[in-house]
């Protein structure tokens, strides 16, 4: 999709409640045209906060699962999860300096 990891119903337990770091999952679609804006500022997001954040996202529309668990309701949904606990859900794309400032103290 946009070569940022993706999650599944299957892995998602251990890919991310099971993460030792915080997590932002993107709810994404193949369709959702935010979506696609939004993957170049999670890329690099994912690059320059290697080392205290997993950035990974999850397609809605094979995952139903999850999605329904976490009451996803429209893409893009960027959700942080700490210690397998969801602590944060944004929906919409942002730019990446506005993103940064609502993770700031997260990280």
């Amino acid at each position: 999709m946009s070569g940022l990891a993706e999650v599944t119903d299957a892995d998602f337990g251990t890919e991310v409640i099971g993460a030792g770091l915080p997590v932002l999952v993107q709810f994404t679609a193949d369709w959702c045209g935010p979506c696609r804006q939004l993957a170049p500022v999670l890329r690099d997001i994912a690059a320059e906060k290697a080392d205290r954040l997993k950035v990974v996202q999850l397609d809605v529309d094979r995952n139903p699962e999850t999605t329904v668990a976490y009451g996803v309701l429209s893409t893009p949904t960027l959700m942080v999860f700490h210690d397998g606990e969801p602590v944060r859900s944004m929906v919409g794309a942002r730019p990446k300096r506005r993103l940064l400032e609502e993770l700031d103290d997260l990280l």
